[in-house]
């Protein structure tokens, strides 16, 4: 028995009923049932880092504008596929105010969430070409995108891109692309789990890689304006939001409601395919489909097939939401500046307590504050460092979940780590510290 945070014997046998061979091999969502048991038994509140969930309130003005549709009767309707025209226009105009890119209304199409826009675009593109049918991670990564891949039975490649950032990045890309094999390369930017953000140098090697080879680059904006070095907020004046959209026309967008709106509830997202891309000709997708227009065979073929549609009324509050903000109405990342804020705190609790920050520099700059960062402690791999946390009722998840080869790290999510929480976080720090000198 030791003399821990959370009491050793209850969370010892949660973990043996949970059936788990090792916490820190488990899914984020296992970790969130675990702690769920632990919390509900000792009545005793975790540091809970492991799910990567706002801990903000949803933007009102969508709300409203969600609650006046459904008093006017659109939950009766069936919403077209490819989304209401107005939502349509303002996610064009989005695009252009924030990412200073230009695309029709038409390649603006609303997804159940930008988890099902992946899982539309993982579906159509992969398809595109024969023979080329496997997406390219650059890790680390979100973990269900894999997990997508895996129950669409499509092969994928993965590296982890810690190593080589800047000009290394182009050799490394090249060895996968030139195999003939890939159809596309997914990133998220800034990064799920390591919150780093690929400078404009990297964005142009993904893009002009992704032209010569003709691959399509699926860039999940999931944090979309949330790299706080930089003001991103106002509406079509520099600087932009960094995209790989202004080095290739080969691009979907991914962009989500979640996080900068806090609408995760409603899951509704944006995805956005350039306009040379969804009026490409692709003989090989009549395989499946009815016409080999990229564009049609994703709207009419894919996402019909998945949803008929994204939810009616959420299609209004996101219409309020984004015309909010592009017009200035509303600052778009004014509220989720707190998660910044927050992190800058924890990371010093943290370092201050014999941990280290794993993903620490963008280049020579070092990494934003933001939604997520990562943490090692000497001597400790991921997993075994986060089987040993739950103790001192702190949960996170393994960097090794999310193809990162950094297997010391551990993921933390800022969100629902409240301010008034932080005596007890640098407490159980502190103990965990004592316990474990360097």
């Amino acid at each position: 028995m030791k003399a821990t945070p959370i009491d050793y014997e209850v969370v010892s046998r949660k973990i043996r009923e949970s059936g788990l061979a090792s916490v820190g091999k488990a899914s984020i969502r296992e970790i969130k049932k675990l702690v769920d048991g632990i919390e509900a038994e000792t009545g005793k509140r975790f540091i809970r880092m492991e799910m990567g969930v706002p801990g903000l309130p949803p933007l009102q003005v969508g709300v409203e504008a969600e609650i006046e549709a459904l008093r006017q009767g659109v939950a009766a309707i069936y919403p077209d596929i490819h989304g209401i025209p107005q939502l349509k226009q303002e996610i064009s105009r989005f695009v252009k105010l924030f990412l200073d890119i230009g695309v029709e209304p038409t390649g603006c199409i609303p997804t159940v969430g930008s988890m099902q826009g992946s899982f539309a675009v993982f579906i159509t593109i992969n398809r595109m070409v024969e023979g080329r049918d496997r997406t390219l991670f650059i890790d680390p990564g979100f973990p269900v995108h894999k997990q997508q891949c895996r129950v669409l039975g499509q092969p994928f490649e993965s590296f982890d891109v810690y190593e080589y950032r800047g000009q290394k990045l182009r050799d490394k890309l090249e060895s996968y692309l030139k195999t003939g094999r890939i159809s596309s390369i997914l990133y998220s930017n800034p990064n799920n789990p390591s919150w780093i953000c690929f400078t404009e140098e990297e964005l142009q090697i993904i893009g002009e890689l992704a032209t010569r080879y003709d691959v399509v680059v699926l860039e999940d904006l999931a944090y979309i304006t949330m790299d706080f070095r930089k003001d991103y907020s106002v509406p079509g004046q520099p600087p932009f939001q960094p995209t790989v959209a202004k080095y290739t026309d080969n691009y979907i967008l991914m962009i989500s409601s979640s996080k900068v709106f806090s609408y995760a509830g409603q899951r509704i997202g944006m995805m956005v395919i350039s306009d040379a891309l969804f009026n490409r000709q692709a003989p090989d997708l009549k395989r499946f489909y009815v016409s080999d227009r990229l564009g049609y065979a994703m709207i009419f073929g894919t996402v019909y097939s998945l949803s008929s549609g994204t939810c009616h009324s959420a299609q209004y509050a996101l219409t309020a939401m984004l015309k909010a903000v592009n017009d200035g109405k509303v600052i778009i990342n004014e509220a989720v500046t707190e998660y910044g804020r927050k992190a800058k705190i924890m990371k010093h609790l943290f370092t201050n307590n014999g941990f280290r920050i794993v993903y620490d520099t963008d280049g020579a700059e070092p990494i934003a504050d933001g939604f997520y960062f990562t943490f090692s402690y000497p001597g400790f791999s991921g997993e075994e460092l986060l089987n040993e946390l739950v103790y001192y009722g702190i949960s996170a998840i393994s960097l090794a979940i999310t193809g990162s080869e950094r297997l010391e790290g551990i993921r933390a999510c800022v969100s629902l780590v409240y301010r008034e929480q932080f005596p007890d976080l640098e407490a159980r720090l502190k103990k965990f510290h004592e316990d474990h000198p360097v």
